[in-house]
């Protein structure tokens, strides 16, 4: 367990730095990435894709993620 929650923080990272120049860029890629997260943690892909892209929206429209 320790091993997929490693891997599914080190994907979302690298997700959020990567954020991307308009809103929807950076809904998709979020998307991406909490999908992505969610499949290696055996979770809801579509949950995952959901809180992915809201979470990276923010992260770069508030200035967390430094984009």
């Amino acid at each position: 367990m320790r091993k997929k929650t490693l891997i599914s923080a080190t994907v979302v990272m690298l997700g959020l730095a990567a954020c991307g120049d308009t809103v929807g860029e950076q809904a998709v890629i979020g998307g991406a990435v909490g999908a992505g997260a969610a499949a290696v943690t055996s979770g809801s892909v579509i949950t995952g894709a959901a809180v992915g892209a809201a979470g990276n929206v923010l992260a770069c429209e508030l200035d967390i993620a430094n984009c």
